[in-house]
């Protein structure tokens, strides 16, 4: 009977593993297509520079958010801390590639600022989640 525990217990740690991995899947799904959309309509549009900033971090906002939904669900267990590891993972993977692919040095204190709101905001979206009634 004990076993029987136990394998649930490592299933379910499984299955929230599992879980955040398709949030973050889905997170950097989004980011792409949110990217290639507003490639096409930067070609009729020229926003300007703080224009794309502030498209660049709703996007990230959105993408996180829409992340957690994924991994959590509504009112889903764990909402903080599976938000707070998927917005994390999105941010890592991010600030990486952003240091890589441009080979341009940003503060650290800008990385940290990045990883700081992927937690805060993933964090906050999965508290919301797991607050929300399933259906």
């Amino acid at each position: 009977m004990a076993q029987a525990r136990t394998r649930r217990r490592g299933g379910m740690k499984t299955n929230q593993w599992l879980n955040i991995l398709k949030g973050l899947g889905v997170s950097i799904l989004v980011t792409l297509a949110g990217v290639v959309l507003f490639a096409l309509v930067m070609q009729w549009v020229k926003p300007t520079e703080g224009a794309v900033r502030i498209f660049n971090q709703v996007l990230k906002l959105l993408s996180i958010a829409v992340g957690v939904w994924v991994a959590v669900g509504r009112g889903g267990q764990g909402g903080l801390l599976r938000g707070a590891a998927v917005g994390l993972g999105y941010m890592a993977i991010g600030v990486a590639l952003y240091a890589l692919l441009s080979g341009q040095q940003a503060p650290l204190t800008s990385y940290l600022a990045d990883l700081g709101m992927g937690v805060a905001g993933g964090g906050i979206v999965g508290m919301i989640l797991s607050n929300i009634s399933p259906k």
